[in-house]
């Protein structure tokens, strides 16, 4: 018997912050998290902090404001995602505010990296259903398609090497653990 049509998958952008003068992290279930190292540069900011996630033991994270997005590691236990380097969730992202701290809006979109590979774009269904369920306006749709197009062709232009096209294109080092600056 035919399932029907897939549900849709509606629910308000996620946010975080994070707040650098006090070293923590607030994930987008309230969940409050230390942080090991956050870094402050005119491109954006840095964040590494251990994971309590039954897949990943660390997470590193860059907020890339001028280019719509959060470029993420997650260093991954037991062979999960082998391949996978980077992770990058479209969205607002800004910093820092009076207090220090820096606000992560993701907008659904998300691009997978594999090396040696294109870029893998996911869950434009996501953003489609936030559009028609009123959770995102029509103008940040527009910029979340176009910061993940920028990405996809920025990419493709350096022969998939994600990593090249974020520096040149952050306008400086985006380094991880696994390529300090």
């Amino acid at each position: 018997m035919p399932s029907g049509p897939p549900t849709p998958k509606r629910h308000p952008p996620k946010r975080e912050v994070f707040d650098v003068p006090a070293m923590t992290n607030t994930d987008n279930k309230g969940f409050v998290r230390p942080v090991e190292r956050y870094e402050v540069t005119d491109h954006g900011l840095y964040m590494s902090r251990t994971a309590d996630h039954p897949r990943f033991n660390r997470l590193e994270s860059w907020l890339l404001p001028a280019l719509g997005l959060r470029a993420n590691i997650f260093h991954y236990q037991g062979g999960y995602r082998d391949g996978q380097r980077l992770y990058l969730d479209v969205g607002r992202f800004s910093g820092p505010d009076e207090h220090g701290r820096w606000h992560a809006e993701d907008w659904y979109l998300d691009l997978v990296d594999v090396p040696g590979k294109p870029l893998e774009l996911l869950d434009v269904d996501e953003l489609l259903d936030a559009r028609v369920a009123g959770y995102l306006g029509a103008e940040a749709c527009e910029q979340a398609i176009m910061s993940a197009t920028r990405a996809l062709v920025g990419a493709a232009e350096r022969q998939h090497d994600v990593q090249a096209w974020l520096d040149a294109a952050a306008g400086g080092p985006v380094f991880f653990r696994d390529r300090p600056a």
